[in-house]
């Protein structure tokens, strides 16, 4: 099921212009070697242990490059798969395939790999009650298919963008004169605007945590590249009065003992900034 912000105008946008930068004026490769008429079939053979994503995309990548193609899906977006699994299979007119292999291979190598890392962590941190978040550090117009895969994999969306929540960072809170100035002018601005956004707010340290704590007004007070006892010292001060979320610096190594303070959630930038593409074919052959 998609996400509300991957919007079919997004997807045809999205696949237009990857045909037109892919192919342009015209797979010559196919079209000097193979038939017109000539009927194949391709079978989505998965190489790597993973969970599976984007096959929702796959289908309307198909049917956009040519509606005569048949795709017959196997599996369902968020399924755990094994090298040597077929995921779909394609039939049709085979220069069409061809046309769509590297699309689709290039978007369900991506997502899969970002919904298998994000399924990885959610794992580590299995039995507490931290969640996993991402971030906005995506592929610039590709945000909406990594942050789809990253909820295909069990993990939560943060913010999609810079409208939709205010968060004071570092940047934000030093050029405005601190973090008692930085909420007194978040709050300013909603109030003039009449906009409703929360307001999540960068601390580095127990005394910044401290003088949120004292200024008031946000929601979520983000605790960042602080060690395991020094979150849980914040989240002893915060007391519930605000959720929080732990950034910076996030490793496997140490994800669960973060997870183990009480933090409510850890924000990962490299579920979709660093992620390794999880490993698929698409085999041809003719169709009989």
């Amino acid at each position: 099921m998609k996400p509300p912000y991957v919007t079919e105008e997004y997807i045809c946008n999205f696949i237009q212009q990857a045909i037109k930068e892919d192919i342009g004026e015209g797979d010559h490769s196919s079209l000097s070697t193979i038939p017109a008429e000539l009927t194949g079939r391709a079978r989505l053979q998965i190489k790597e242990n993973g969970i599976i994503a984007g096959l929702e995309l796959t289908r309307e990548i198909f049917n956009k490059i040519d509606p005569l193609l048949d795709v017959n899906i196997f599996k369902t977006d968020g399924d755990q798969v094994t090298a040597g699994d077929i995921a779909l299979e394609v039939t049709g007119p085979a220069r069409s395939i061809l046309g769509a292999e590297r699309l689709v291979l290039n978007c369900m190598q991506r997502m899969s790999g970002i919904a298998s890392y994000t399924a990885h962590l959610c794992k580590l941190i299995a039995g507490t009650n931290a969640k996993i978040l991402d971030t906005r550090k995506t592929t610039p117009n590709l945000r909406p298919l990594e942050k789809w895969a990253v909820t295909i994999g069990g993990g939560i969306n943060h913010r999609f963008a810079l409208y939709d929540m205010i968060m004071l960072k570092d940047n934000h809170i030093d050029y405005s004169g601190g973090i008692t100035q930085a909420l007194k002018s978040a709050h300013d601005y909603l109030k003039f605007t009449g906009k409703k956004l929360e307001i999540e707010i960068e601390t580095r340290n127990l005394g910044e945590v401290k003088e949120v704590l004292k200024a008031g007004g946000a929601d979520v007070i983000m605790l960042d590249n602080m060690d395991p006892s020094t979150i849980k010292e914040a989240v002893k001060l915060i007391a519930g009065r605000m959720k929080t979320e732990a950034s910076g610096g996030i490793t496997e190594e140490k994800i669960r003992e973060i997870a183990e303070t009480g933090v409510d959630f850890i924000s990962v930038g490299a579920l979709t900034h660093s992620v390794k593409s999880l490993d698929m074919s698409l085999k041809a052959e003719i169709a009989k």
